[in-house]
C-alpha cells in the first residue's frame, strides 16, 4: 500500500505524473528526462515540461518549464504532500479565447466554482505543494490578432504556497512592468484554476509599482510610483489604486510638477485592455475627473494602445494647465478655468503633443495677464471701449473667456472664442501651433463706445466721420473687424481692413 502511494521508479512516477497533470488541468502533456533520488531524502528532478490545452496547437502551450525539482519526505508524500517545488525556464503563456462551446454538465458549478466534473478529485485526494518557487519566468499574454506581438511579463521571483489545482493559493512575486518600465511587488492568491475558460481563474491582492519610467513616452517625462488593490478574475480583473509622480513633465512646457491620481479600472488580464471607470487627479492647485479605457490598437495598426476618455475640469486655474504648455517661467495668465473634453491619444512613435487629440469646450473667469504690458492694453482697451478716462477706473481689469477648442497633429484650433472685459468683447476663430508657436485668427472687437469716443481731443472730433462705418446692426457701439497674427511671444494685432472695406460696401 504505501509503495503503491509513493513510487520509487521513475518510469512509474513520469506516467502518474503526466496522468495527473493530464486530468487535472484537461491538457495534453509532454515530459522529457524524469529522475527519482531517495537518499538522502526524496528529490524528483525532471525536465522539458509541456502542458498544451487539448486542440490549441495554434498557440504555444499554456506552461513550458525546462527544468524542476521537488523535494519531499515519505511521511509528506502518505499524505499527498510535496515539500518544495522549484521550477527553471517557466513560460505561462494566455491564449485568445476561441469562444468554444461548453458543454452542459461542464457549465455547471459547484458551490465551491468549480466544473461538476471535478467533484471526483476531492481535496483529500489532490497533491498539495507546500511551497513552489521560481525565478526569470514570464508570463506571455498571446494577442487575438495575428502578426502582433505578445504582451511579455517578467516574473523575477515568484513563490507560492499550498498549490493545488482546485484550491485558492497564496503567492509573493516581484515583476517588470513593461511600459512603462518599473518594479511591481505584487501578493495575493491565485486559483482554483478554471480548465474551460483560463480568464474565469479568481486572482485577488495588493500591488507596489515602483519607480516607472515616463520618459517612454514622447513627449512627457516622470517617475511615477503606485499602490493599490486588486479582485476579481484574470478576464475582469476590478483594481484601486492611487499613483505619485512628484516631477511629472510635459516637454513642451519643460516644467516638472507633482501629480496625484486615484482610479478604479477593469482589467481583462488576458488582454490587458483596461476600463477606467473613474479617475481622480489632482495637479497644483487644479482638479480633474475623467472614465474611459485603454484598448490594444485596431487591427492593421503597427500596435500599442489608444487611450480614449472623457475628460471634466470643473475646479481648474488656467496657470496651472498652461505650466504644462507653456515655456516661459511665469504662465501668462491666472483664473479659473472649467473644462470638458474628449481626449483621444492613439498609439506611436511621435511625441505626445502631436498625437493627441482634443474636442471639447471651456470657460475662464476673472482672469488676469500676468505681463504687466499685456494687462496693461486690456485696461486700457476697456477704459476706451467704454468712454471713460483713467480717473473713472482705477480698479483691476478681469477677463472672462468662452470657447470650444479642437487640438490635433500639434495645433489647436478655436472654432469659437469669446473674450470679455468691461466695455468691450471680442469673437473670434482660428488656430495655435504648439511647437512653433504661431498665432492666426481674425474675428470682430465689440465696443460699447462709438469709435471717436475711444479718444480725446482732436482725434475724437477726426474719427466721428468714420462712425457710421463701424457702427453695429443695432446702431449702438462699435463693430471692428479684427485679426490677430505673429507668434506668442510677438503677437500682431491688427485691423482687417479688407473686411472693413467690404462692410462700407
Amino acid at each position: 500500500m504505501f509503495t503503491a502511494a509513493v513510487p520509487l521508479s521513475s518510469g512509474i512516477l513520469r506516467s502518474r505524473l503526466v496522468n495527473y497533470l493530464a486530468s487535472k488541468l484537461d491538457s495534453e502533456v509532454e515530459l522529457g528526462d524524469l529522475h527519482v533520488r531517495a537518499l538522502p531524502r526524496m528529490r524528483v528532478e525532471g525536465t522539458n515540461l509541456v502542458i498544451r490545452k487539448h486542440g490549441r496547437r495554434d498557440v504555444p502551450p499554456l506552461i513550458s518549464i525546462k527544468s524542476f525539482h521537488a523535494d519531499a519526505n515519505l511521511m509528506g508524500l502518505w499524505r499527498k504532500h510535496v515539500q518544495h517545488v522549484r521550477l527553471d525556464g517557466l513560460d505561462i503563456n494566455i491564449p485568445p479565447d476561441k469562444n468554444k462551446t461548453v458543454d452542459a454538465d461542464k457549465k455547471e458549478k459547484t458551490r465551491d466554482g468549480r466544473p461538476d466534473g471535478d467533484k471526483r478529485d476531492s481535496v483529500a485526494r489532490e497533491v498539495i505543494i507546500d511551497k513552489l518557487d521560481t525565478v526569470d519566468a514570464r508570463l506571455i499574454i498571446i494577442p487575438k490578432e495575428e502578426g502582433k506581438n505578445p504582451k511579455i511579463w517578467a516574473i523575477h521571483q515568484l513563490q507560492m504556497h499550498t498549490v493545488g489545482v482546485n484550491q485558492s493559493m497564496p503567492f509573493e512575486a516581484t515583476l517588470t512592468n513593461g511600459v512603462p518600465p518599473g518594479e511591481i511587488a505584487v501578493k495575493g492568491s491565485f486559483g482554483p484554476w478554471h480548465n474551460d475558460n483560463e480568464g474565469d481563474t479568481p486572482l485577488e491582492g495588493t500591488f507596489d509599482f515602483a519607480k516607472a519610467d515616463l520618459g517612454v513616452f514622447k513627449g512627457i517625462s516622470g517617475t511615477l510610483s503606485s499602490k493599490g488593490s486588486f479582485g476579481g478574475t484574470l478576464a475582469n480583473l476590478g483594481v484601486n489604486g492611487e499613483t505619485d509622480t512628484p516631477d511629472f513633465t510635459v516637454k513642451v512646457g519643460g516644467h516638472p510638477f507633482p501629480l496625484h491620481v486615484k482610479y478604479k479600472a477593469l482589467v481583462d488580464g488576458t488582454n490587458g485592455d483596461t476600463r477606467l471607470e473613474d479617475i481622480d487627479a489632482k495637479f497644483l492647485n487644479s482638479y480633474l475627473k475623467a472614465h474611459g479605457a485603454v484598448l490594444d490598437a485596431p487591427k492593421g495598426t503597427h500596435g500599442g494602445r489608444t487611450v480614449s476618455l472623457d475628460v471634466v475640469m470643473d475646479k481648474a486655474r488656467i496657470e496651472d494647465v498652461m505650466k504644462m504648455a507653456v515655456k516661459t517661467p511665469t504662465p501668462p495668465m491666472t483664473g479659473a478655468l472649467q473644462l470638458k473634453t474628449k481626449f483621444l491619444l492613439p498609439p506611436g512613435d511621435r511625441d505626445v503633443s502631436e498625437r493627441l487629440r482634443l474636442d471639447g469646450d471651456f470657460a475662464l473667469a476673472q482672469a488676469q495677464f500676468t505681463s504687466y504690458d499685456v494687462q496693461g492694453k486690456i485696461e486700457e482697451l476697456s477704459k476706451r471701449a467704454s468712454a471713460k478716462t483713467a480717473e473713472a477706473r482705477k480698479d483691476h481689469v478681469t477677463s472672462n473667456f468662452l470657447g470650444k477648442f479642437k487640438l490635433a497633429d500639434g495645433r489647436l484650433e478655436l472654432p469659437q472664442l469669446t473674450f470679455e472685459v468691461p466695455g468691450a468683447k471680442v469673437e473670434l476663430a482660428g488656430a495655435y501651433g504648439l511647437k512653433d508657436e504661431t498665432i492666426d485668427f481674425k474675428g470682430r472687437l465689440l465696443l460699447e463706445a462709438k469709435v471717436s469716443q475711444t479718444v480725446t481731443g482732436v482725434k475724437s472730433v477726426l474719427l466721428k466721420v468714420v462712425d457710421p462705418l463701424f457702427k453695429q446692426e443695432d446702431g449702438t457701439g462699435s463693430e471692428i473687424p479684427i485679426k490677430i497674427s505673429g507668434s506668442r511671444n510677438a503677437p500682431q494685432f491688427g485691423l482687417d481692413a479688407r473686411r472693413v472695406f467690404k462692410k462700407g460696401n
